[in-house]
């Protein structure tokens, strides 16, 4: 498969590339076979994770604590690739990655780090992210998570949902208020008064897993406050790691709809003839094709501008916000032109449109890009 019609790869290093083809053949041999039934049952294929820590996707433009140190050229297009195969997988790596261990990395003592991000690189640990709470997503400013020093404890009480890798997690992050300014907290796995329920009846990412955290009167020792945190933006700075990966992640979906559509066109026969010789169907092919070139030349110039520490948070809304939208629209284009077989597991735009629809909401919602970079433009901000 090769999907690139500006020759982009002509851009990348012999190690960019190699890394984005180790990553697509563990896609295409492991992933892609097995994850139209995980869908359906609604279930995450655990089994990949030990292969994929030796793969070094955890925490892989990190370094040190056994993390690869790619760039960040190299960790998009392993979005890219995972994200191919399925949102759910991207998830999960993402989660782990850009929000947990990058947060631990950044914001953390050194013991923190010394702890948790060796074996969370290994796979033998996993991390969430507790920012959303059930009535504060958009405006995460306004959580009611609170924190109470209480001694050499903190007393943690409120409620976090739509948590991916809840269920799972050694370690949850959870942000809350202290004394009124949001701080992250190490709460693990275990606590007394955390509770962790499972979110079923999920009709988009059925392949991860989505979860609800309660804590009453969790009591965590005082070092496991992240002591570099400093208000919202260190929260909103994890998801900018989160929404780089988004960004390249919405491509490889948009790949996957797009290769299967072409060759089904190509061998789908009516009127006599493949339906891919119908100007409809060629005109919408273009429309895939074009959207995805323009959609790898973003990402690969925002991965050049961070690799270089030039990259604004608002350039990460903008190709968050561009490249699912495109992504989305071209998995139903690619769905229509599959027909019927389009909502069978069988073929995987049905799949890959549903978790876009997740993936467009989670991470900023499309509206709240356009009111980020509406701020950027304008120097007025419309959040109020």
């Amino acid at each position: 498969m090769k999907i690139d019609f500006f020759n982009t790869e002509s851009l990348l290093s012999e190690e960019e590339i190699l890394i984005r083809n180790t990553i697509r053949k563990f896609v295409d041999e492991r992933v892609i076979p097995i994850i139209g039934d995980h869908f359906e049952k609604g279930t995450f294929p655990m089994d990949l994770i030990p292969d994929l820590a030796k793969l070094g996707v955890f925490g892989a433009n990190l370094q040190g604590y056994e993390c690869a140190g790619l760039n960040n050229v190299a960790y998009g297009l392993i979005m890219q690739e995972l994200e191919r195969g399925d949102s759910g997988l991207r998830s999960f790596v993402s989660v782990q990655s850009a929000l947990v261990m990058y947060a631990i990395y950044t914001y953390g003592s050194q013991e923190q780090k010394e702890k948790w991000l060796p074996s969370m690189a290994r796979g033998e640990k996993f991390g969430c992210f507790g920012l959303t709470e059930p009535d504060y997503g958009s405006n995460p400013a306004g959580m009611q998570a609170r924190a109470v020093k209480d001694g050499k404890f903190y007393i943690l009480n409120g409620t976090k949902r739509w948590i991916t890798n809840g269920s799972i997690a050694d370690v949850a992050i959870i942000w809350a208020k202290l004394n009124g300014q949001i701080r992250g907290f190490l709460v693990e796995k275990g606590t007394p008064g955390l509770t962790v329920l499972e979110m079923k009846k999920k009709l988009s990412l059925r392949a991860s897993i989505t979860s609800e955290l309660i804590l009453e009167d969790c009591r965590i020792p005082e070092e496991n406050l992240l002591p570099k945190t400093e208000g919202l933006k260190s929260a909103l700075s994890c998801l900018t790691q989160a929404r780089y990966g988004i960004a390249w992640g919405a491509v490889g979906s948009a790949m996957a709809c797009y290769e299967e559509a072409l060759n089904y066109a190509k061998t789908r026969i009516q009127f006599d003839k493949p339906i891919a010789s119908f100007q409809l169907i060629q005109e919408k092919l273009v429309f895939m094709l074009t959207e995805i070139t323009k959609a790898q030349l973003m990402c690969l110039q925002l991965g050049r501008l961070k690799d270089k520490g030039e990259m604004d948070y608002t350039q990460v809304s903008m190709a968050k916000l561009n490249n699912v939208h495109m992504a989305l629209e071209i998995a139903r284009e690619a769905r229509d032109i599959l027909g019927a077989n389009g909502i069978s597991l069988e073929y995987s735009a049905i799949r890959h449109m549903n978790n876009l629809e997740s993936v467009k909401t989670y991470e900023g919602t499309e509206n709240m890009h356009k009111l980020i970079l509406g701020q950027k433009i304008t120097g007025i901000p419309a959040f109020n």
